[in-house]
């Protein structure tokens, strides 16, 4: 599997060395040329110079042959057109890394429905860890194929949990709505913009992605 990632930053760094691992294929595209030199003997994948949001770069990565692109750099604005020119070029799924919480909305109107807010999703655990919170990490939870898939519902799924269409092994688990959390059973009700929550299996997870496009699905 070829995943690219925009933006050498210590995020992209870490995922890249686990997939690396996992013996997959992996492109770092980095604007800054002693970036480059200084990871280059540390870690072993092919580097590209330049702007990663420039549809000349992105070509060379073959972008239909691209499993997953990550667009890391620290810039919220450069991560966007990245993401849009990427998913422009016929780039399978695009990975956003957004810090200003408020440009989470904006992604999702742009069709950028794939963004991660590190910040804010630490802040949360930190939070919790402070509370006094057993926090467990949902990979101690989740076993074997299981995964979780969001989106955002429109009209057309508006109604009762228990009318909305889904394959055979996907549930409902909670929604969030105007950002406050929602817990959900089969009779309550969706309103149009709620994020819903599903937990799925790997097979179903196709099927939701052919109907409700990349989603957020998350392992």
């Amino acid at each position: 599997m070829k995943i690219v990632f925009i933006g050498a930053s210590s995020l992209a760094i870490a995922t890249a060395q686990q997939l690396l691992r996992a013996d997959h294929e992996v492109i770092i595209i980095e604007n800054d040329k002693t970036v480059i030199d200084r990871l280059m003997p540390e870690i072993d994948c092919v580097f590209l110079h330049g702007n990663g949001s420039k549809p000349a770069i992105l070509k060379e990565t073959d972008p239909e042959s691209i499993a997953v692109l990550f667009c890391l750099t620290k810039s919220d604005e450069a991560n966007i057109i990245a993401s849009l020119v990427a998913r422009s070029l016929g780039v399978k799924r695009v990975i956003t890394r957004i810090e200003d919480p408020e440009f989470e909305h904006i992604c999702v109107g742009l069709g950028l429905t794939d963004t991660i807010v590190p910040t804010l999703t630490n802040a949360r655990y930190l939070a919790n860890i402070a509370a006094g919170h057993n926090i467990l990490e949902l990979s101690a939870i989740f076993r074997g194929n299981i995964k979780l898939f969001n989106f955002i519902a429109s009209a057309s799924e508006a109604g009762p949990v228990n009318e909305l269409d889904l394959p055979k092994h996907t549930r409902v688990i909670f929604a969030y709505r105007n950002d406050q959390f929602l817990p959900l059973d089969s009779d309550s009700k969706i309103e149009p913009a709620d994020e819903l929550v599903l937990v799925s299996t790997a097979d179903d997870y196709e099927k939701l992605q052919g109907k409700w496009g990349n989603g957020k699905a998350q392992n």
